[in-house]
């Protein structure tokens, strides 16, 4: 081996043979050019492997001569190493990268070294006929179903014409523009809740669409009717049938309390328009709809009835709500179902021999779907902000509410909102006092014939506030005077504005109402009394309308006026007491009993009034208090 001699081996000159012709030439491939050299050396090293596991495998082959250099040292040996020694050759280490990372940098960004091109792949030998026949294949598959559906439709349509029965796709297209449709697998479902309206009630409303069995069609055809459909509906045995909600207010009684306990069930219609197979598919959409409404509205008022706290509490048993909007009066809230399977055909309930009348409130039902249609639309208009910027929900009112325009509690009681339980019992608080006010009215306008009392109720009320104009006046002196009484009914007050200016607050008792309107007939005597006098031309010498003299009144304070005639010879005094009525007293002078006395001896003294007499006016002609009155100043005020 001491003779041996290095053999250099070369890559041959010749490049590889592409080809060799038939005369036996060959091709030659074309030397790779240095780009394509590199690349080809790049493709042969494996990236994936990170610089740990070449250092891990060179560290398994120096363990051995690193055991063998520790043995061979000696005990006395010391390292001759720096001891930054490794922080300099990392150091010098990432150098280098970094200087290498920098000349790669600026030999792929500069373009002056070396060109970077993208390493061609192999190309994928493409089959164009293949594609074709796979695409001739798929459509001639498509157009197979889409024949067999024209065939179908041309086989159902020419059966249809010559049978003369309805469509199925023109009553789908019907249906479709009234409810909403869609498609599950093979099936068509609809929906009837109001979930797009904000509704969260938990019951769903969904019913599907079939088409209806010929012979069904033909038979509805045969029978006389309006004209049969071609889709059958099936909703859910929970919204068949017909619903309503019932509301009556009534007074408290216990025989009524413990029928309404005791019963679990109100009365519910007595028939169903007829049976839901029958009925056209609109009329039974509409029936469920509403049914699911009516359940919506009351499983809200129940739910609301048990969550408020009342001073009374309310009362919910099954399809029931009992509340107590007054003193001994009730308001009765029950939803009534009819799905064909109950004979319930009562129109009340009987308890402990007596029979109470349910009498229905159609007014408070409108205003409670009303207040839940208030709910569904607020759910899905809300006011836009102002600026735009601003938060999207409070109303428009708070909006503009700024620091300066309201304080703290206005902004919390614009922000409060009542539940429809709140609303209704308001409303049919206001609707039994306006009642309570027309009763009142009606019975003193036919108690007392004089003066006339006329109730002009305002047209344009709310649900919660009415107003009512009382006009006390006489016949044939409407003219000359006339009491004007303004009376705002409120939920459990009654406001009433006279004709003075004063302002009395009421409670909802009816007497308070009652004594008040009395009060104001009288003081609507005593002045047209003092109205007519100075149209005949008599003088008003003293007024009261609190007259201390005489017995106390039980009802508010007796008035009393004297009035003289032109003359002065004359006088009237009138008294008005409202427990007792009116009394009329006349005295004359001079005095037909004055005799001249040693005491008494000037004659002027005999022009004093005299006595006073009463006078009977139920005996005197005339239709009314002041025609009377008009004809007494009359005859007094005769020279005869």
């Amino acid at each position: 081996m001491a003779n041996s001699v290095n053999i250099s081996i070369e890559a041959p000159i010749e490049n590889q043979i592409q080809e060799i012709t038939y005369d036996g030439q060959e091709i030659y491939q074309a030397p790779l050019s240095m780009s394509e050299n590199l690349a080809r050396l790049a493709q042969k090293i494996d990236f994936s492997k990170t610089d740990d596991e070449f250092c891990n495998i060179k560290k398994e082959g120096d363990i051995g001569s690193e055991v063998k250099s520790e043995e061979d040292k000696e005990p006395g040996y010391q390292s001759s190493l720096w001891p930054w020694d490794s922080v300099r050759n990392k150091l010098r280490n990432a150098l280098t990268e970094v200087s290498v990372l920098a000349d790669v940098l600026s030999i792929a960004k500069e373009k002056r070294y070396m060109v970077l091109d993208p390493i061609q792949a192999d190309p994928i030998e493409s089959r164009p006929m293949v594609q074709v026949y796979g695409r001739k294949k798929a459509l001639s598959a498509a157009g197979a179903v889409l024949l067999n559906g024209v065939e179908r439709l041309r086989a159902s349509e020419t059966m249809r014409m010559t049978r003369n029965m309805p469509d199925f796709h023109i009553d789908l297209l019907r249906l479709r523009q009234n409810w909403r449709l869609k498609k599950v697998s093979n099936t068509i479902v609809g929906d009837l809740s109001y979930r797009t309206a904000g509704s969260k009630f938990s019951q769903t409303g969904v019913f599907e669409v079939t088409k209806a069995p010929e012979e069904q069609i033909a038979a509805a055809m045969n029978a006389p009717g309006a004209a049969p459909s071609a889709l059958r509906v099936t909703v859910p045995p929970e919204l068949q049938g017909v619903a309503f909600i019932s509301v009556r207010c009534q007074k408290e009684q216990e025989d009524v309390v413990t029928a309404t306990l005791n019963s679990s069930a109100l009365n519910c219609p007595g028939s169903l328009p007829g049976d839901g197979a029958e009925l056209h598919w609109q009329q039974k959409l509409e029936a469920a709809q509403n049914v699911l409404y009516c359940k919506e509205l009351f499983a809200r008022l129940a739910a609301e009835a048990v969550q408020l706290d009342a001073s009374i509490p309310h009362i919910v048993v099954g399809n029931r709500i009992m509340l107590t909007i007054l003193p001994s009066i009730q308001l009765m809230i029950g939803l009534c179902h009819n799905n064909g399977q109950n004979n319930n055909n009562t129109e009340g309930t009987k308890s402990q021999g007596s029979y109470v009348k349910a009498e229905h409130d159609h007014v408070l039902e409108h205003s409670l779907h009303q207040l839940l249609r208030a709910v569904h639309h607020s759910n899905t208009h809300h006011p836009f902000p102002h600026p735009a910027t601003g938060p999207l929900g409070p109303s428009k009112r708070r909006s503009l509410a700024g620091p300066m325009g309201a304080d703290r509690y206005e902004l919390m009681e614009m922000s409060r909102e009542q539940s429809l339980l709140e609303q209704i019992v308001q409303q049919a608080q206001h609707f039994f006092m306006r009642r309570r006010g027309e009763y009142v009215l009606d019975t003193i306008a036919k108690e007392v014939k004089d003066p006339l009392i006329v109730s002009h109720w305002n047209a344009l009320n709310s649900p919660t506030h009415s107003c009512v104009k009382i006009n006390i006046m006489a016949y044939g002196y409407d003219a000359v005077c006339r009491t004007s009484l303004v009376v705002h009914v409120g939920e459990k007050t009654l406001k009433c504005i006279c004709r003075d200016g004063k302002v009395r607050n009421l409670s909802y008792e009816l007497q308070e109402l009652r004594d008040l309107i009395f009060c104001q007939i009288y003081q609507h005597q005593m002045t047209g009394v003092q109205a007519v006098g100075r149209c005949m031309g008599w003088q008003l010498l003293a007024s009261s309308s609190h007259l201390g003299a005489g017995p106390v009144e039980p009802l508010a304070n007796a008035s009393s006026c004297l009035l003289a005639s032109p003359n002065g010879d004359r006088m009237i005094a009138i008294r008005c007491e409202p427990s007792v009525g009116i009394q009329v007293f006349i005295a004359q002078s001079p005095k037909k009993d004055f005799f001249v006395s040693e005491l008494v001896q000037d004659k002027k003294w005999e022009n004093l009034g005299g006595a006073f007499k009463e006078v009977k006016l139920e005996k005197m002609e005339g239709k009314n208090f002041l025609n009377k009155m008009e004809l007494l100043m009359a005859c007094l005020s005769s020279p005869s």
